[in-house]
């Protein structure tokens, strides 16, 4: 296996991942924003509250959908491609891979249909569990992914035998320290993004002078209010994670704080333990923190201004600089997930699973003209992919509300299909506090 053999494979791979993962950041936010969003509008009957739930869950939909496919492109590629790690590491965090597998593609996608052709059809107490379930699996799809990524970070609950690992402590793998501190990292962040998201669709719509204010309105201050503390949580749980590296992998601490003597002592160590070899993460893994932690504070000061703006309805529906600036803020949770993703992932390099295997002896031994073929190949397809997406959130964006299909057949909004209950319940509404929409 050649040099260029092992760099073309990272490179699909960081394409791949990184593309899944853009959508998989939205995907938890949405889900939970849409669940919380039907909740509301379960309780109070009332018809913006069941519009803005079509509404964002078509948006959720297209997203889910097009998450799966690149989901299955990533899965294919890292069977063709790693070979070595699957030989290595297989009987560890297979098992892991094989949950996420059957709680995002059967479970989940399981009740995010029964949930879509669900709309007038089911008892709206049932159709409001339908969406919770699919998103505690989402939640659940992301912790058996991590359960995977986590071991490779930290190998613990494992043990050699012979030229593979073999699992020795189940609960060691489940409650890895670099699987729950990212877990927790990861779901905040994902709120953050499909906040802003939120926020920057509405602000255009509100812009353009769009007769649904209400909606849009309530989904502004629904998107901010959403993404500020959350940004909290990111904050704190991305600083538990990075205290607690010094213990799991202090070669990537000391890369992040750009201790050159620390890098020296760590690879001389290294050296004497596992051999000659380059063992201090590349720049790259530094440059991704350092734009991670700038776009965290552009993120905070921009929120935190967001958050006193979005108190007055009056700038809500007028403020026109305002909307531009949460359209453009749309980015950046985006550029702030990927640097964090890399940070992580190249922090650890050279090694796939740390200080057992490298990059190099994961890597499947195939030749340099088919790994070249392949990433030509995976590079297009998630190319079409990502265009065809991108094109469907947009045009979905910018759509009118009473033109949403999801939910369009249902006779009445979270109703049985017989219309009984049809109208608004006056009872008082226990889940106010969970979407507060200021000055109701």
């Amino acid at each position: 296996m050649t040099p260029e053999t092992v760099e073309l494979a990272r490179l699909q791979f960081a394409l791949t991942a990184g593309a899944h993962f853009v959508f998989v950041a939205l995907t938890l936010g949405l889900a939970t924003l849409v669940a919380c969003l039907q909740l509301r509008a379960t309780f109070s009957r009332r018809p913006v509250h069941a519009q803005m739930v079509r509404f964002w869950g078509q948006l959720y939909v297209i997203n889910y959908a097009m998450g799966i496919l690149t989901g299955l492109v990533m899965e294919l590629q890292f069977g063709l491609a790693w070979s070595g790690l699957t030989h290595f590491a297989g009987n560890v965090f297979g098992s892991a891979l094989a949950m996420e597998t059957l709680v995002a593609f059967f479970i989940e996608s399981t009740f995010l249909a029964l949930w879509i052709f669900g709309w007038g059809r089911l008892n709206r107490w049932v159709h409001l569990a339908v969406i919770w379930v699919v998103t505690l699996t989402a939640y659940a799809s992301a912790y058996w992914i991590l359960v995977a990524n986590g071991f490779m970070q930290n190998p613990v609950g494992a043990e050699l035998d012979g030229d593979t690992l073999v699992l020795t402590d189940v609960a060691a793998v489940l409650s890895n320290d670099s699987t729950i501190g990212a877990f927790w990292h990861i779901l905040a962040g994902a709120l953050v993004t499909a906040g802003i998201l939120v926020a920057g669709v509405s602000a255009y719509h509100l812009r353009r002078g769009t007769p649904h204010t209400e909606l849009f309105g309530r989904s502004l201050r629904i998107g901010v209010y959403t993404a500020l503390p959350a940004l909290f949580v990111v904050v704190v749980s991305g600083g538990i994670q990075l205290s607690g590296l010094d213990d799991i992998q202090p070669m990537k601490v000391a890369a992040f704080s750009h201790d050159t003597a620390r890098i020296g002592a760590l690879e001389l160590e290294l050296a004497e333990r596992l051999g000659p070899g380059e063992y201090a993460p590349p720049g790259l893994a530094r440059a991704a923190a350092l734009v991670m932690l700038m776009v965290f504070v552009l993120l905070f000061l921009l929120l935190g201004l967001n958050a006193l703006l979005a108190s007055s309805r009056w700038l809500i529906v007028r403020a026109r600089a305002w909307h531009l600036l949460l359209m453009a803020m749309v980015p950046l949770p985006y550029v702030a997930m990927i640097a964090g993703w890399v940070f992580r992932e190249m922090g650890r390099q050279p090694w796939v699973v740390y200080e057992m295997l490298t990059v190099s002896d994961a890597v499947s031994d195939i030749p340099d003209s088919a790994m070249r073929a392949s990433l030509v190949t995976f590079t297009a397809l998630f190319g079409v992919l990502i265009a065809v997406t991108g094109w469907l959130m947009v045009r979905h964006a910018r759509s009118d509300p009473a033109t949403v299909a999801l939910g369009s057949t249902a006779p009445t909004a979270f109703a049985p299909a017989d219309g009984t209950g049809a109208g608004r319940d006056e009872r008082p509404d226990p889940s106010a506090a969970v979407l507060t929409f200021v000055g109701r």
